[in-house]
């Protein structure tokens, strides 16, 4: 959407100078019009990434759930004051994060923004699991991430794993539980 929005302004953009050379070349002056982009070419602010502040449990992921869909042993959840979901954090035995989740509900731009903040469309794959939502998948130094939206919500969900599988199945169930 962003690109779209992006070459529609650099064209009109272009057209205005060409339109402006071929006026300034007749001796007739150019015209004062502003070309100005459309309230959806800038983006949107994005709220800050949640930070974990309590100890769990996630309402919405089960501590085996995590531990069977990432394929290690949690031993703490802690969770953010983010509403009306919050994010979940879960933790290894050694203490070092495993899988992070972070549900957004409210401006549909928003949450697009977050999820190509956390998946940029150019260097991540195209995700679109569960049906109807949308987003990307990749590989990060240090792990994976699963990002989608669907309307005005978004999932994100990144894990020490080098498989996204592993967080394409933890967003299904956070969709699925919280009925997003």
């Amino acid at each position: 959407m962003r690109r779209l929005v992006l070459i529609t302004v650099v064209t009109a953009g272009l057209l205005a100078a060409c339109g402006q050379s071929d006026d300034a070349a007749k001796g007739n002056p150019a015209p004062s019009t502003q070309i100005t982009p459309s309230s959806g070419a800038q983006a949107p602010a994005l709220p800050p990434s949640p930070e974990p502040v309590a100890d769990g449990p996630c309402p919405y992921l089960t501590e085996e759930f995590v531990e069977e869909a990432n394929g290690q042993r949690v031993s703490k959840i802690s969770t953010s004051t983010d509403k009306p979901h919050p994010a979940c954090f879960f933790y290894r035995p050694d203490g070092s994060q495993q899988l992070s989740v972070h549900v957004y509900v409210g401006d549909t731009e928003v949450a697009t923004g977050l999820v190509d903040e956390a998946a940029p469309v150019d260097t991540s794959n195209p995700a679109s699991q569960p049906t109807g939502w949308n987003g990307g998948y990749q590989k990060l130094e240090e792990g994976a991430v699963y990002a989608v939206a669907k309307d005005g919500s978004a999932v994100i969900v990144r894990t020490n794993q080098l498989q996204s599988v592993k967080a394409r199945r933890v967003a299904e169930k956070a969709i699925s539980a919280l009925q997003i």
